[in-house]
């Protein structure tokens, strides 16, 4: 059953989401070489808590067998793909390209969003997978409408990265979300060909395509959480929150 939110809890995901979007805002001045990504973690966490939030990725442990996660953001550099976690160690280097993923609690409410960053001057095959992957996103949320299929979303992200030379994960996806970080439906970034469930009015989606340079193959570190590439290429990452609306999508990590 994927739940339909009222107005309440759309305003209070708009809270949840208005966060993630000034986090992901203010951050890029903070991303350049020389920077840990230990650092930019606990700016985010200090800058979640003053804006009323909490960070909803420090203790969650919804992946199997992985202890919870221990921080506020999600670091992820050129070959890892998502849930790189932030450390002392993790030197933010010039040329390299790093996918932040932030989420909020605001009031029982979850806000998710993503972006992918350039630190410093990046190759040209990076920047074309930053921007296919932004333009994909933008695809998907066009095509998240009220009487459409889930598939649709899928079919419009899966389109656009294929036609720009790349490849969709297809082990991860998007979600649902609201009460819950994760909820149903899962939002695939592929197309299986299959329609999948109707989306409604009032549906909530964190629409999220995860590309590479290579393969879309993927595999898990040691630390049960840092999802890379299998063939060490590039990955890029970039995500929104989005309310169904009778008018259409409703970007809700917008500032």
């Amino acid at each position: 059953m994927i739940p339909l939110k009222t107005d309440r809890e759309l305003d209070l995901m708009r809270q949840a989401n208005r966060i993630v979007a000034v986090v992901l805002a203010e951050i890029e001045a903070r991303i350049r070489p020389g920077v840990t990504t230990l650092e930019l973690d606990a700016w985010a966490e200090e800058r979640i808590r003053g804006l009323k939030g909490s960070p909803a990725f420090k203790g969650y442990g919804g992946r199997k067998g992985a202890r919870p996660f221990p921080a506020t953001l999600c670091t992820s550099i050129n070959q890892e793909v998502v849930h790189g976690i932030p450390a002392s160690a993790r030197v933010l280097r010039e040329g390299d390209i790093v996918g932040i993923d932030v989420g909020v609690v605001y009031d029982g409410y979850h806000g998710d969003g993503a972006r992918t960053y350039a630190v410093g001057t990046v190759t040209t095959q990076a920047r074309d997978l930053m921007d296919a992957c932004r333009h994909s996103l933008d695809l998907g949320i066009a095509a998240a409408h009220a009487g459409g299929h889930l598939g649709d979303i899928a079919k419009a992200i899966d389109g656009c990265v294929r036609r720009a030379g790349f490849s969709v994960v297809r082990d991860l996806s998007g979600h649902g979300i609201g009460r819950g970080l994760h909820e149903d439906p899962q939002v695939l970034n592929y197309y299986d060909g299959r329609r999948g469930v109707k989306l409604k009015s009032r549906m909530t989606l964190a629409i999220e395509p995860m590309i590479n340079a290579g393969s879309w193959e993927v595999c898990t570190l040691d630390d049960g959480w840092t999802v890379v590439t299998s063939d060490g290429s590039l990955s890029a990452h970039y995500e929104h929150t989005v309310a169904l609306t009778d008018d259409g999508p409703e970007i809700l990590t917008r500032c």
